[in-house]
């Protein structure tokens, strides 16, 4: 019996990414077009696949089952055959990282891996949901979080130093006092490891924050809107090496107290270790982070 191949690779899209709409979009063809080959396919196999989610997908018991023991030849399978369909010698590599980090740290230093890596096509996702390895063709993530996840590679991205920081509009370097901050906008990165509270408990301020205050969810926007003069943010050193480097943000307070953490973690499942395209990413990036940390 003939295989249907096309429906067999159309579902390892759907089960990857758990919705006809994003299949179709990676697929560049309809979700009809998509239904009808998981609908053949379920004929093919006398059995259902797919499950109504919500407003997607799941997989049903067998659906996971299939989507296990074929995942990694159908993987294998596209790897191979972009290599002969004018891909050649090229390698794919795609690397997921939260959004601050990708646009604040990554992105700026991408360039020097592209010009002396010309052969890899580099694929940069940004979110802050962290990769299921045995669904998401990711070969890297740099994840936020306090890097215990067993079961996988986790290695620290690096140390971050956390400081106010505003613009110099707003206030002049080192020339608020400690206590003057709260009564000032505060700027909260509500997703931030380290949060205001936290900052002054470990200063031995008390404080209520019943102040002014600007909530974001993500430390790329309280960034940006410090620089725009909005307020004051606690933000890392890390995401914010530019700008202090810029002179667009500056520290209010003189003397800032080192308060060090880790938030970003390079990690994958051990055996990607093994592949070549990972390991060239992550020599790469172990030299920008000593270029970093030799600049700070």
């Amino acid at each position: 019996m003939t295989l249907p191949l096309r429906a067999i690779a159309v579902f390892e899209v759907v089960a990857r990414s758990c919705s006809l709409t994003k299949a179709a979009a990676e697929l560049f063809v309809t979700t009809s077009a998509v239904s009808q080959q998981i609908h053949v396919l379920e004929l093919h196999l006398g059995t259902t696949l797919l499950k109504k989610a919500g407003r997607g997908v799941a997989l049903t018991e067998a659906g996971e089952r299939y989507f296990e023991m074929i995942a990694p030849d159908v993987q294998r399978i596209g790897e191979a055959t972009q290599r002969i369909r004018g891909f050649r010698s090229r390698t794919a590599l795609t690397v997921r990282t939260t959004p601050t980090l990708g646009s604040k740290w990554l992105l700026p230093r991408l360039g020097r891996f592209l010009n002396a890596n010309p052969d890899v096509d580099f694929r940069l996702n940004a979110t802050t949901e962290p990769t299921d390895f045995s669904r998401e063709a990711v070969d890297i993530e740099i994840r936020h979080g306090e890097g215990q996840w067993p079961g996988v590679f986790v290695e620290g991205l690096a140390e971050e130093n956390f400081m106010p920081v505003c613009a110099p509009s707003y206030a002049a370097a080192g020339t608020l006092e400690l206590a003057e901050l709260p009564h000032r906008r505060l700027i909260f990165s509500v997703k931030a490891q380290l949060q205001w509270s936290q900052w002054f408990a470990s200063l031995g301020v008390e404080t209520s924050l019943k102040g002014e205050r600007l909530l974001l969810d993500r430390s790329h926007m309280a960034i940006d809107a410090a620089v725009d003069g909005l307020g004051i943010a606690l933000e890392s050193n890390l995401m914010m090496w530019r700008e202090l480097r810029e002179g667009t943000l500056v520290c209010p307070i003189s003397k800032p107290p080192a308060i060090t953490l880790t938030t970003q973690w390079l990690v994958c499942p051990y055996d990607h270790l093994r592949k070549a395209k990972v390991q060239l990413f992550l020599d790469w990036l172990r030299q920008e982070r000593a270029t970093w940390q030799g600049a700070v």
